[in-house]
């Protein structure tokens, strides 16, 4: 254990940082996989809808470095590309 008052400081710091990286990441988490489970019931409507807040988060999620800028594009490459694929004409 952390014998300096400022040490004992930071303990304590860390502790808050850590529930609240973990709240951001669950949020960030559970986002994508509305969207994912949007998707799966081809709703295209309602992902059209989600896409925006879901990149908000993920950008968001890169920013505050929940992920890295590379994870965040490629969740939003292929995120985007699914959405198209549903809003295309079949056929």
């Amino acid at each position: 254990m952390a014998n300096h008052f400022s040490a004992l400081e930071r303990v304590r710091q860390e502790e808050r940082r850590t529930e609240v990286n973990r709240a951001r990441k669950s949020r960030f988490r559970n986002q994508i996989k509305a969207l994912r489970r949007v998707l799966e019931q081809k709703d295209s409507s309602a992902a059209q809808a989600m896409l925006p807040e879901t990149f908000s988060l993920i950008d968001r999620g890169a920013k505050l470095g929940i992920i890295t800028r590379n994870t965040a594009a490629r969740y939003k490459s292929r995120l985007h590309t699914r959405v198209r694929a549903l809003q295309a004409p079949a056929g």
